[in-house]
């Protein structure tokens, strides 16, 4: 039996063109980039073509990108700079971030939490009543991701941030969900700070990147190294970063990212009309194709918990994700799904990428509903 994997959401396979780069950076000798003799020179160059390639890819300039070990670290170097510039300022968020946002905010300061609609999305409004009675310690960090990446629904980003800059308050977007999904241009929306996961896009794992503002400083979160002009301390990466550069060079390419996100949105659509012709099955999340991600959607189970159907998948030679705390590490159900009302322990995701095929689709199709009702038999 074959294995169909649906949970691009967690992490996508290494792309070729990721692989042939790593591979050819691996062969070569790994100097250190940070000296002046030639090994050295040879790394850094090609480090500075994977900046390039990046900062392209996200629509910034070169010197903004930040090389981490992963999106992770990328968030917690934000929030770290972020209440360090502004000590004792409280740190906004919705409850639907990632842990990673919610965790690093809380051991931070002082955390306001922002209301969420149904569809998981910033209530209208909540932003201008925030920046209009700010607590006494004024505000250090508004978070505000690209889009979720449990329910797939797009965030007011550019509103958020516009409002923000106009009060004078630093805003960090969370983009690991959307970049090489969607069209993410963080010049544009002019962020403080931003943070990029290469793993979830089909880059290589153990790398990611923070990207920070035009004219924004910051106090690193690692020290002891002047590294990444002593914004990120550490010896590079040096074959996961030109990994990362490769994969952002061929997103670039004209017209690409494009119809990878129609291919997803054709597979996607296929995934939903099976799994929302099973009774009892619902979307969760913005029901809208404009206001979501391509490439992933969570849904609502009645009768039967998310963490059984994900098994039953599994022995299918299906891979797909569950809200629920037995289904991963968490000890608790998801924190996305209970803002929203919704019921995390009965909830499924699943989320294709660029090496999703029609079989895949075509195992889960006839997979779920058979999953579904023999677990709803057992039930009862």
């Amino acid at each position: 039996m074959g294995r169909h994997y649906l949970d691009h959401a967690s992490t996508s396979p290494l792309r070729p063109e990721a692989r042939d780069a790593m591979a050819a950076e691996l062969a070569a000798f790994g100097g250190d980039p940070g000296r002046v003799y030639e090994e050295g020179r040879a790394v850094r160059a090609r480090i500075e073509v994977a900046r390039d390639q990046v900062a392209a890819l996200l629509g910034v300039r070169p010197r903004q990108v930040v090389f981490t070990s992963s999106g992770t670290e990328a968030i917690n170097a934000a929030v770290f700079g972020a209440a360090r510039a502004r000590p004792g300022g409280a740190i906004a968020l919705a409850s639907v971030e990632h842990s990673a946002v919610r965790e690093a905010s809380a051991r931070a300061g002082p955390v306001i939490e922002l209301p969420v609609d149904g569809d998981g999305r910033i209530e209208h409004g909540a932003i201008d009543r925030l920046l209009a009675t700010p607590p006494d310690g004024g505000l250090a960090l508004v978070h505000c991701q690209w889009a979720n990446h449990e329910v797939a629904t797009v965030q007011p980003v550019h509103e958020v941030v516009a409002a923000c800059r106009e009060a004078g308050v630093p805003v960090h977007v969370d983009g690991c969900a959307a970049v090489g999904h969607v069209p993410v241009d963080l010049g544009s929306v002019g962020a403080d700070l931003a943070s990029v996961s290469a793993h979830k896009l089909g880059g290589p794992p153990g790398v990611g990147a923070l990207v920070v503002g035009a004219g924004s400083r910051f106090a690193p979160l690692l020290v002891g190294g002047s590294q990444e002009r002593a914004r990120r301390a550490g010896f590079e990466n040096a074959p996961a970063i030109v990994g990362f550069g490769a994969v952002a060079e061929a997103l670039c390419e004209e017209g690409r990212l494009e119809r990878e996100a129609d291919q997803a949105r054709r597979h996607l659509d296929r995934l939903l009309e099976a799994a929302l012709s099973v009774p009892g099955v619902r979307l969760l999340g913005d029901q809208r194709p404009e206001g979501r991600l391509p490439h992933l959607a969570c849904l609502g189970i009645d009768g039967v918990e998310g963490e059984p159907v994900v098994i039953g998948l599994d022995r299918a030679g299906i891979a797909v994700h569950s809200g629920s705390a037995c289904s991963s590490e968490a000890l608790e159900p998801s924190p996305v799904l209970a803002a929203m009302g919704a019921d995390a322990e009965r909830s499924v995701r699943v989320s294709v990428g660029w090496s999703t095929a029609d079989e895949d689709v075509a195992a889960f199709a006839a997979a779920f509903g058979p999953v579904v009702a023999g677990l709803r038999a057992l039930a009862t």
